[in-house]
């Protein structure tokens, strides 16, 4: 967008404006500037959070993620790129025990939505890891938070905080992973020269929803969150309402620390008590 450009103006640095979705205007750009690296960061999300919000964006973000993503790719590979970084998702793990690690397989059989963007996300990293000619990278980021993110004090999340419209569903032990955006910029630079695979981006305090959502809500100036079970969350707000709050795994960031000298801050909100009550989670042994 024009706005998009004018921001990376003012932080000094070049752009230009294009559709991924245009083949031809996306590889003369590539052409024309002949990166050694890209990095892809394509999403359709909306600027506001509601769950009806992501719903509608659902489809639009696949086919920007699939069609554009690909267009990129091969404009990268026209152009004489070496390397290409992808985003990819560091919280749709299978369940399995402890936090989950790069070798660890997505969940494919979770719920419809979280399904559907697994799909996406394995068949974006296949598309990139298996590219010949290509240095593939696919950095696993886990949900962001801090300026111009959703997770702010003053951000969608914190208001539906304040309104008491995020409930902790049943006994709330999906685990979640957080990364500050800040610190996922920093390793983003970092895969510009680590070896080709897949990374988890992800901060050092993954916690049960029933540990960090309450330290949140202190941390925004709100109420305690309400408690519903999962058979009116069902209901009220459907199945993967349900699996994110009951059925998120934590993603370790072992590698990451060792191959990209990844160094996240703490979850900001997240006081002295909590981390303690984190601390068996927390202690779970990767290799």
């Amino acid at each position: 967008s024009q706005g998009g450009l004018e921001k990376l103006r003012a932080l000094g640095a070049a752009g230009v404006v294009a559709d991924a979705l245009d083949a031809r205007r996306v590889e003369a750009a590539a052409r024309k500037e002949r990166p050694e690296v890209v990095i892809e960061e394509l999403t359709s999300l909306p600027e506001h959070y509601t769950p009806e919000a992501i719903r509608e964006a659902a489809s639009r973000d696949h086919k920007l993620r699939i069609e554009g993503g690909l267009n990129v790719q091969n404009a990268a590979k026209a152009a004489g790129a070496r390397r290409y970084i992808l985003q990819s998702t560091g919280f749709f793990y299978a369940s399995g025990p402890g936090l989950a690690t790069e070798a660890d397989p997505l969940a494919f059989n979770a719920s419809p939505s979280v399904s559907a963007s697994v799909r996406t996300y394995a068949r974006i990293e296949e598309r990139v890891l298996g590219a010949a000619g290509l240095e593939g990278v696919a950095l696993r980021y886990g949900f962001f938070y801090g300026p111009g993110t959703w997770n702010t004090k003053d951000g969608d999340i914190a208001n539906r905080v304040r309104q008491r419209n995020y409930p902790i569903v049943g006994s709330g032990q999906g685990v979640w992973s957080y990364v500050h955006v800040e610190d996922a910029a920093s390793a983003t630079v970092s895969a510009l020269n680590c070896a080709p695979g897949v990374y988890n981006i992800v901060d050092d305090d993954p916690l049960a929803l029933s540990i960090w959502l309450p330290a949140f809500a202190r941390w925004v100036g709100a109420q305690e969150p309400s408690v519903v079970s999962e058979e009116e969350a069902v209901r009220n707000a459907g199945a993967d309402a349900v699996y994110y709050a009951t059925r998120l795994r934590g993603a370790a960031n072992t590698k990451a620390k060792r191959e990209l000298n990844f160094a996240p801050r703490r979850l900001e909100w997240i006081d002295h008590e909590a981390r303690n009550a984190a601390k068996p989670m927390r202690e779970v042994s990767v290799e």
